[in-house]
């Protein structure tokens, strides 16, 4: 009786066949084509980055700080007060603080990094930020014998707030304005050095922002290191105060 001789495995090299360098081109051309998607869709859809360039909102920000700002508000996420907002100059409220260019070639690669996931700051020099106080309906007025602002009737307690030493006014301006439907009236924090809403009633926007040219609102500091932190909107300063006509 014949037996056919057994059969054995296919030896293996253990060596992987080399993909060669079309495999390599294919395989970069597709991760450039998703980065560059992927920077789209961040920077159009969900978070931008900002340079602070002046002293309006310290003690908060600092002149030099970047921030990341959330672009679903207001969108799909309904504006609150106490949000710090990034919003587009509504006319003639800017005075020339431009962003400085990156000052070295570390910087300027950094910033172009950046920049391919959509967290450069370079188009910074047409934005303000500054923080929410009313919204649509709300009767703003300041100030009271305590020298605090009140809104719709409520005074706050403003802990935010950096005041000239020795005065207890939020507001070195009295006013008292009614903010007109879909728009907001937002003051920065550094409250005697702020060109904010207070500062703007001559402009074509009567010192008012229309919520179409917020681009959203700063949830961290996200540079320097040494100042990293989460933004708050201070809910307890607000959560007294009703809904306009409430």
């Amino acid at each position: 009786m014949v037996q056919s001789p057994p059969r054995t495995a296919p030896e293996r090299s253990g060596r992987r066949p080399s993909r060669g360098a079309a495999g390599f081109l294919r395989d970069l051309i597709v991760i450039i084509v998703v980065a560059v998607l992927a920077s789209f869709l961040i920077k159009t859809f969900l978070i931008r980055s900002f340079y602070i360039p002046s002293a309006s909102m310290e003690n908060t920000l600092q002149v030099g700080d970047r921030i990341l700002v959330n672009e679903l508000v207001p969108g799909l996420i309904p504006l609150q007060r106490g949000d710090v907002v990034v919003f587009t100059d509504p006319g003639g409220w800017l005075h020339n603080d431009p962003v400085p260019p990156p000052s070295d070639p570390i910087s300027a690669a950094g910033e172009w990094v950046l920049s391919l996931v959509g967290l450069s700051t370079q188009d910074a020099n047409d934005h303000l930020v500054k923080r929410v106080i009313g919204l649509p309906g709300d009767h703003v007025t300041c100030c009271n014998a305590l020298g605090q602002m009140s809104v719709n009737g409520v005074p706050l307690q403003e802990p935010y707030a950096v005041l000239q030493p020795g005065s207890s006014a939020v507001s070195g301006t009295a006013f008292d304005i009614t903010v007109p439907k879909n728009r907001l009236w937002v003051m920065g924090d550094n409250r005697y050095d702020s060109a904010d809403s207070r500062y703007n009633r001559d402009t074509p926007s009567k010192g008012y922002v229309p919520i179409s040219d917020v681009v959203g609102r700063a949830f961290v500091v996200s540079w320097p290191i040494s100042h990293w932190s989460w933004l708050s909107d201070y809910p307890a300063t607000f959560d007294g105060v009703r809904a306009a006509g409430g």
